[in-house]
This record gives structure tokens, C-alpha cells and sequence, in this order.
């Protein structure tokens, strides 16, 4: 092994006689680095987007949603909560109370979810909180009417400002007649929020729980649905089946992967994308070492001959020219990790490229370097640059040393 390694670091220190093969082993681990950092640097970009939704999203949802099948409501939350929570890693229940209702500002109208929620309760809604664009949401029980925070964009839809009316007509009302008639109910908006995802920013308004349980027409014991927070968020499906496993098929158990699915299933697809347009790049730095070694193989003849003749064995000549391809493989997937990576964690830290947040709801565009795709992508590299050698190893090991060494 010492032997292999000695003879192929001489080749490749080696200045060929023209110069040429000195240039292709540049070109070959340069390509190589290029591609391994540009993978990383890729997929760096896609994970930081990723978490920056992830974020985003379980600061306005819960990790699990429970609903029941079997009425429109769950009758006495209390003890179902109790319930719930000394299941495993459940760690918070929350009631709320949702459903869609028309509303009306004194221009327009739309249709939104109105959901009643406890702002003071946990982390649940931390996201909308901390994105407040207008107004006061410590005055959420405060106000002569029943108070509600409106996204940005349903805001915008509805023409409302803070401090505003707005009526809201639900699907339920009362009953005379001609049919159930909606009741029609006003509330104050109190705040403005924009949470950067535009499902949320133009559909959901919030509004205290027992404000959404008389608007709804539900007692103070009822609630649509519960939220619950669970210890390990990417734990979710596994607590989600003990919970289906506890409860039976009355009531429907969601995971906000499931909610977000289509979402994820997206950015999946991008990286899927970018590891294939990339990658192309690895795999043309790998012909660039079949052709640097063919080129060696070529010109080291009559070393092949030599070391044939002196006992040599065809496995020595296949070693000595396989540990080349693989050295270069090595250097440039070091080289590209070592680039990439600080060039992300770089790119993240010093917020280099901002991003208009008015525009996009973030200050800069977002790296996080995982390690996982870091090493994944550099045994990848150094795999097909190991594969890229076999054939000229090959060839250099089929040599007839006296066909070589004829014209010497």
C-alpha cells in the first residue's frame, strides 16, 4: 500500500512533458470543488428556506389538530384535554373554536376563518405575536366589541384599518320562517399581523374564544377542535397513532405535516431538482478525471512496463492508478466541502444577500448548513470519483509491457 501511494503522489506531483495532463489534474479537482460546493451551498439555501416556513408555520398551527367525526363540536374540552395530555410527550392541550364566516367592511366583503383562541396561552401563537405590522394586541378582551387581529392581506382585501368595524355573518343563525337567517355580529380590529404565509395572511381571523363560541352559536363548554403541542415536533405521526390508537375512529387526528403536505412536498421536489442539476456538474469533473488518467496512462507507458516486468502485478498497476483518481476526488471534495460550507454559514451570519421584507417577509435570504447533506454529498463525490477511475486502472492493467517497451 505504501508503494501505491508513493507512485501515485510522484505521478501526480510529476510535470508531464507537455504540460497537459498536469493541467487536466487541476481542471479535474477544481471541477470537482466546484460541484461539491455549489451542492452544498444549494442545498444550505433550500434548508434555511425550509426551517424559515417550518418557523413560520407552527408559530400560527398547532404540531396535532384533533376534531370530531361525529358532531360539529367537543362537548366538554376540559375533560377531554385531561385526557389527552397524560398521553406520551403530549405536552399542551388548547381549545378553539373555528369556522368560516362572510365578512363585511363598509366597502367590501370576503370570506375568512374566524378562529377564538386564548393569545396569552403558550407558544402557540408566537409567530402572529411577534409580527404585529398595526396596532395593540394586549387589548385582545379589552374592547367595547368582541376584538380581532386580521392578516395582512385579508386586511387589505377588506379595506379596514385599526380600530375599525367589521360585521361577520356565520353559516349558522337563527331560525324563523324562511330558514335559518344568519346572525350578523360586529367586532373591533385590534391589530394587523402578516405572518408571511399568504393562506394565513388572507384567510384566518382571531378573536377571543368566547366571542367565536356566541358567534357560533356553541356553548362555553364546547370548542371545534383542540391543539396540542407535543414534546418532538418531527415525532408527530407516532404520537398522532397513539392518539388515533386512544380515541378510536370518532374523531379525526391531523399532524402538521399532513396540513402542510402539499407545502413540503414542494420544497422536497426542489431539492430533489438541485441535487440532480448539480450534480451534473460532479459528473462532468468525473469524466475530467477519466480523461486526465487515460492521458496518464498513455504517457506513463513505459513506468507500467517497468513495473510489470520488475514483478508487478496487474492488481499493483490497477491500485497505483486508482488511488489517482481517487486523491483527486478527495482533494476537490474537501476543498468544495470546506468552500461551501463557510460560504454558507458566511452568506447566513453577515446577512449578504437582503431580501426587501415588505416583499418577502424576511430580512435576508436564509443558509443552514446540515451536516447529514454535508456528508452525504462528499461520500457521493468521492463514490463517483472512485468510479470514474476503474476503466482507465483498467486499461493501465492490460498494458503488455513488451508492446511498451518495443520501441525503447
Amino acid at each position: 500500500m505504501r508503494f501505491l501511494l508513493f507512485v501515485a503522489f510522484r505521478y501526480l506531483r510529476a510535470r508531464s512533458k507537455q504540460g497537459v495532463i498536469s493541467v487536466a489534474t487541476f481542471v479535474s479537482a477544481s471541477g470537482v470543488a466546484a460541484g461539491v460546493a455549489a451542492l452544498h451551498i444549494a442545498l444550505s439555501l433550500n434548508a434555511g428556506i425550509q426551517q424559515e416556513f417550518l418557523t413560520r408555520i407552527l408559530g400560527a398551527t398547532a404540531h396535532i389538530q384533533l376534531r370530531s367525526l361525529t358532531s360539529a363540536v367537543i362537548p366538554e374540552y376540559d375533560e377531554m384535554a385531561d385526557r389527552l395530555e397524560s398521553i406520551s410527550d403530549v405536552v399542551k392541550v388548547s381549545p378553539t373554536v373555528s369556522g368560516w364566516a362572510l365578512l363585511e367592511s363598509a366597502l367590501r366583503e370576503q370570506p375568512a376563518i374566524i378562529k377564538g383562541v386564548d393569545l396569552a396561552d403558550g407558544d402557540e401563537y408566537a409567530q402572529v405575536l411577534e409580527n404585529i405590522r398595526e396596532g395593540d394586541p394586549s387589548r385582545f378582551n379589552e374592547t367595547r366589541y368582541p376584538s380581532i387581529l386580521l392578516g395582512k392581506e385579508l386586511a387589505r382585501s377588506l379595506d379596514l384599518k385599526v380600530g375599525e368595524r367589521v360585521m361577520a355573518l356565520g353559516t349558522r343563525g337563527d331560525v324563523s320562517p324562511f330558514g335559518r337567517v344568519p346572525r350578523p355580529k360586529y367586532f373591533e380590529v385590534v391589530a394587523i399581523y402578516e405572518t408571511g404565509l399568504w393562506d394565513y395572511d388572507y384567510n384566518l381571523a382571531l378573536t377571543p374564544i368566547p366571542a367565536a363560541q356566541e358567534f357560533f352559536g356553541y356553548g362555553s363548554s364546547h370548542a371545534s377542535q383542540l391543539e396540542l403541542r407535543i414534546v418532538d415536533l418531527y415525532e408527530a405521526e407516532t404520537v398522532a397513532e397513539r392518539l388515533r390508537d386512544a380515541l378510536g375512529v370518532a374523531y379525526q387526528v391531523q399532524t402538521w405535516i399532513e396540513i402542510n403536505r402539499p407545502l413540503f412536498s414542494a420544497l422536497q421536489l426542489e431539492k430533489l431538482a438541485l441535487l440532480i442539476a448539480i450534480g451534473l456538474i460532479v459528473l462532468v469533473a468525473s469524466l475530467n478525471i477519466i480523461s486526465t488518467l487515460t492521458m496518464m496512462v498513455t504517457e506513463k507507458g513505459k513506468d507500467i512496463a517497468i513495473i510489470t516486468s520488475m514483478g508487478g502485478t496487474a492488481r499493483t498497476v490497477n491500485g497505483v492508478f486508482m488511488l489517482q483518481g481517487l486523491i483527486i476526488g478527495a482533494v476537490g471534495t474537501v476543498l468544495g466541502t470546506v468552500l461551501g460550507v463557510s460560504l454558507a454559514l458566511y452568506l447566513d451570519h453577515s446577512m449578504l444577500l437582503p431580501l426587501d421584507p415588505q416583499i418577502y417577509q424576511i430580512s435576508h435570504v436564509p443558509f443552514r448548513v446540515g451536516w447529514t447533506d454535508v456528508a452525504m454529498v462528499s461520500l457521493a463525490a468521492v463514490l463517483i470519483s472512485f468510479l470514474a477511475t476503474l476503466y482507465p486502472a483498467r486499461a493501465a492493467a492490460r498494458l503488455d509491457p513488451v508492446v511498451a517497451l518495443r520501441h525503447e
